[in-house]
């Protein structure tokens, strides 16, 4: 069974912005505690992909220095179920995403 979480490693925010492609995907931005800070995705909408969708979001989140990013076609589920396991294992949604209204969800 895949795993719900993402947990691929977080890498320096610096360092992989450069080698971030024009991919659809999901990436989550944490501080130096390794707190995420903000869930996001690269959709169609998204002019060069994750390497756009990251860095706009970094500009947003001037807190965040490290990132890590999943490259899948079904981003739009993917960043929902990101968000509703965070808030499951939490009880609220990261800092910078408190204001999305999501639904709930009982990882095991």
């Amino acid at each position: 069974m895949p795993a719900v979480r993402l947990t691929k490693p977080w890498l320096p925010l610096d360092a992989a912005r450069p080698k971030l492609g024009g991919q659809l995907g999901v990436f989550q931005l944490a501080d130096e505690d390794d707190q995420i800070l903000y869930i996001g995705y690269a959709g169609g909408n998204s002019l060069f992909g994750l390497r756009s969708a990251v860095a706009e979001a970094a500009s947003e989140n001037p807190g965040a220095t490290k990132v890590r990013v999943e490259i899948t076609s079904a981003y739009l589920s993917r960043y929902r179920e990101l968000l509703m396991v965070y808030k499951a294992d939490f009880k609220q949604l990261p800092p910078n995403n408190a204001d999305i209204k999501i639904g709930t969800l009982s990882p095991s």
